[in-house]
């Protein structure tokens, strides 16, 4: 079996550290990948301190990955030696259910997560993108458009299917008002994202610290949401709001944005239950609703149009040796706007 080498989590409370494993042998449809680069998201934090109370260990994170084929097999034909490619938060599914939606796959019975997940053997227990290689079947691997930096475009895996599933499913476009809340790795990829569909885009952040960065990427508006005049003035303005933050906020607050028959959606992951009073949704015919990455489908449409309005996420580059205090700095929000692992820093 092939060796990899990376970074893993091996207990809750314990840094990441070097770690060698195995690859499973590649089937004929199989695409095996050199990682080049590995995108640090919040998930990666959540699951390897098992915040989420599903860690098995050891862990080697990473659903955010961009690399280059290095072996296809026999009966590839989507992919050759030498592709520029990305895997993002699973790699197979239930391929053989009856409900099996190639356009809402992310939904369905038996999705494969890219890593703390187990094969479809049912034992061989999945490993993420902080590491060296990957072997992933043909289905679940994407092509990076060429003109897109493989770096930058490593948080398009998670990050930016994230924001661009809600925008597609909401029909953000010319016309419509949509409002981002919080402007970190996944809401800076809303404001691009949004603009580019042609949407009208407001960001809803703590403070105007990052104001300047949200006007520059295509936010029209910028509002602190520290100030309740905001909320007065913002009244049933927006037909959709993302909220992308998992801090506590002021739900029925929020939901007072929304105009009628508009929605708040929610892609952060708050570790509390959502507190709503049915009069903030009634009155309105307001719903709120959620929504978890894309379909392999729409990953790649959402990598197309990335490619075709040369959208990639704002990036600093780290070794992988900095990669536990990243961990620290993302939970301190000291990150503009996604952390990305050079993998080739793993033989420094």
């Amino acid at each position: 079996m092939p060796i990899a080498k990376g970074y893993a989590a091996t207990d809750a409370s314990k840094p990441l550290t070097p770690f060698t494993f195995e690859r499973r042998d590649p089937n004929p449809d199989d695409v095996v990948i050199d990682i080049k680069f590995a995108g640090i998201c919040h998930s990666d934090i959540h699951t390897v301190r098992n915040e989420w109370k599903n860690a098995v260990y050891p862990i080697v994170p990473g659903h955010e990955i961009a690399g280059i084929v290095s072996a296809v097999g026999s009966a590839v034909t989507k992919f050759k030696v030498g592709d520029r490619v990305g895997v993002g938060c699973f790699v197979d599914s239930c391929v053989g259910c009856a409900t099996r939606d190639v356009d809402r796959e992310q939904y369905m019975p038996g999705l494969v997560g890219t890593y703390n997940s187990v094969e479809a053997d049912g034992k061989t227990a999945t490993q993420g993108g902080y590491s060296d290689s990957i072997v992933v079947k043909e289905g679940y691997v994407m092509s990076i458009p060429d003109n897109l930096p493989l770096d930058a475009s490593a948080p398009l895996l998670c990050a930016g299917i994230t924001l661009y599933s809600p925008l597609r499913h909401w029909n953000a476009g010319p016309g419509k008002k949509v409002a981002i809340v919080g402007m970190g790795g996944l809401g800076h990829m809303g404001v691009k994202l949004g603009a580019a569909m042609g949407a009208d885009i407001t960001v809803l952040s703590q403070s105007l610290s990052k104001k300047e960065d949200g006007l520059k990427l295509g936010a029209k508006e910028y509002y602190a949401t520290s100030d309740e005049e905001t909320f007065k003035k913002l009244a049933g303005t927006f037909d959709l709001v993302i909220c992308t933050v998992s801090a506590e906020i002021d739900w029925n607050a929020y939901l007072g944005l929304v105009r009628v028959d508009g929605a708040f959606v929610v892609v952060g992951a708050p570790e509390n239950p959502i507190p709503v009073h049915a009069f903030s949704l009634i009155p309105g015919r307001k719903s709120i609703s959620g929504s978890m990455i894309g379909s392999i489908k729409e990953t790649q449409e959402m990598l197309d149009f990335c490619g075709e309005h040369n959208i990639v996420s704002e990036i600093e580059k780290i070794s992988i040796h900095e990669v536990n205090e990243a961990y620290e700095r993302v939970l301190k929000s000291d990150v503009r706007y996604r952390f990305v692992i050079d993998i080739a820093s793993l033989a420094a």
